[in-house]
């Protein structure tokens, strides 16, 4: 009897482990997707991903090497949208991206590439760095809460 016991606690522990790793990756790589296409948003010009990913709330802020954005309407519509006017081309590039998951609170860490050219000027970036993005699950739902990049010129070799 309690070998019994004990193979169905064990058998047990082992399903719930394994519902427990799947459940994981899955909300890692809906995290990674988010990413993606906010990656999409940027290098487009594009406000969308953005209204669907993130959480508008009052007090959201989101930094970008420096400057901020008060506000999901603040990013979209005078730092997203503007640049696919003043920007002949966007090229963002996430790597390395680590995700931490904390129940329903989330971050991802990533490696930045970002290269462009001002279309006025003509002026060629070429900058790496590092971003950092907060999440928070809402109705199963994975939004940003909070962005926060920085990034220099390429050091020369």
């Amino acid at each position: 009897m309690f070998k019994k016991i004990t193979t169905i606690l064990l058998l047990t522990m082992s399903f719930f482990g394994i519902a427990h790793e799947e459940a994981h990756h899955s909300n890692e790589a809906q995290i990674k997707h988010i990413i993606s296409q906010i990656d999409y948003g940027w290098e487009n010009g594009d406000g969308k991903p953005f209204r669907k990913h993130f959480l508008d709330f009052k007090g959201a802020r989101y930094i970008e090497s420096g400057g901020q954005n008060v506000g999901l309407d603040d990013l979209v519509e005078h730092h997203v949208e503007p640049e696919k006017d003043a920007l002949a081309f966007l090229d963002i590039d996430y790597n390395n991206i680590d995700v931490h998951i904390e129940g329903d609170f989330a971050w991802a860490l990533a490696d930045t590439v970002v290269k462009g050219e001002v279309r006025k000027s003509g002026k060629k970036f070429d900058k790496t760095g590092f971003q950092t993005f907060l999440f928070k699950r809402v109705d199963d739902e994975w939004k940003v809460i909070h962005t926060h990049s920085s990034s220099r010129n390429r050091a020369k070799k």
